[in-house]
């Protein structure tokens, strides 16, 4: 196996256009107003100015490792450690789905790297009008910022074993302002709930945002633009829906993820109706059957650790990597080369199932009759 270099800078955005916005300073930690709230409504009249991503592109494919598609098979309990009846790692069942951050392997300079490009997208708002950007440009532009700054805190906290667990200044991390956009403290469920699940009608918008968790989203192995955000939207939701972190079955009801209950005041008002049919826009083969075959929809799967590859603790045994049977230099946990050895037989099977390849179709049409490229509503 092989480990991709880290991305190790960070560069200011691209910018087409600049019209200086000036807006009153907020103190941290107070709940924005509905008037300064309202500074963030999409306009009536977009323009075609675009931001250029690029920098967070190359990270992502740099340090996020996908686990592959969900097979329905929860993993079983790894063995502890060798010599300690210590548990080093993820234990989860859901630890083969979803994708991982690399932050055990992520310096100094990296980390400081990330705080500088979240400052330079919170900057971005000033020098360009972002809500008189087309809507599409608007959503990246907010998904973005928020993974940039949930990706920056826990790799300034690691190692934690839940991102739940991070305080700034006393305030868990999802509920602390330390984003300002036009002089507005937001916190990262502000941007969700307050910005984006205000403004966009959509459902399918909820898996952009990455929460740091391996019972959540994933983070998309690149970055969020105007031309792919239906597409990558689309790809999370299929990826989440069909996985069990997302759905699956007990006593012949049917549990989903805690997360459809944080969503339901804005897009699922008729819970269990309203929630089965956006899950059947995504459903694949064994998940149509699965919804077919149980009743209700209990928002009781979770998992709060973290997704990351060490399972956010340090582990003192190291095992040497070996390419070709020949030993490298290169030394990762036991745990983490226990955890890439289950991904590896994982892919065995998925190419045994012949279910491999992934397949990119220019203006491909989506579950709701729009195209890709199409505004997100």
């Amino acid at each position: 196996m092989s480990l991709l270099p880290l991305v190790r800078s960070a560069v200011r955005p691209a910018l087409l256009a600049a019209t200086m916005l000036v807006a009153a300073p907020v103190l941290a930690n107070t709940p924005p107003g509905e008037a300064q709230l309202a500074t963030f409504a999409p306009s009536d009249t977009p323009n075609n100015d675009k931001i250029d991503y690029s920098i967070w592109d190359e990270a992502m494919k740099n340090i996020v490792i996908s686990m592959g598609p969900s097979l329905r098979e929860g993993a079983g309990r790894p063995d502890p450690s060798f010599g300690t009846r210590r548990q080093f790692g993820h234990v989860s069942r859901y630890r083969l789905e979803g994708t991982r951050v690399m932050f055990s392997f992520l310096d100094a300079d990296v980390i400081a790297s990330f705080t500088e490009y979240r400052k330079d997208l919170e900057n971005t708002a000033n020098l360009v009008d972002i809500q008189a950007l087309s809507r599409n440009e608007q959503l990246a532009y907010w998904i973005n910022l928020h993974n940039v700054a949930m990706v920056e805190q826990i790799a300034n906290a690691w190692p934690t074993r839940q991102p739940r667990d991070i305080m700034l200044d006393g305030v868990p991390l999802d509920e602390a302002r330390f984003i300002t956009v036009e002089g507005v403290k937001l916190s990262p469920r502000d941007i969700r709930e307050k910005i984006v699940y205000r403004h966009w009608k959509d459902p399918v918008v909820m898996y952009g945002f990455w929460r740091g968790e391996i019972g959540g989203p994933s983070l998309q192995r690149e970055a969020f633009n105007a031309d792919n955000v239906a597409r990558l939207l689309v790809r999370g939701a299929g990826d989440f829906v069909n996985s069990l972190r997302g759905t699956q079955e007990q006593s012949g009801t049917l549990q989903v993820s805690e997360h459809y209950r944080e969503a339901a005041p804005f897009f699922f008002p008729d819970f269990e109706k309203d929630l089965r049919a956006h899950l059947a826009r995504f459903a694949d083969e064994k998940t149509s059957a699965l919804l077919s075959s149980t009743r209700g929809a209990d928002p009781v799967v979770g998992e709060r650790d973290i997704a990351d590859l060490e399972g956010g603790s340090r582990e003192p045994t190291y095992q040497n990597i070996t390419s070709g049977g020949i030993s490298t230099s290169f030394r990762i946990p036991q745990s983490m080369a226990a955890l890439l050895k289950e991904r590896e037989t994982k892919f065995q099977e998925i190419i045994r199932q012949g279910r491999t390849g992934t397949v990119t179709i220019s203006n491909i049409a989506l579950p709701d009759g729009t195209e890709e490229g199409a505004e997100v509503e």
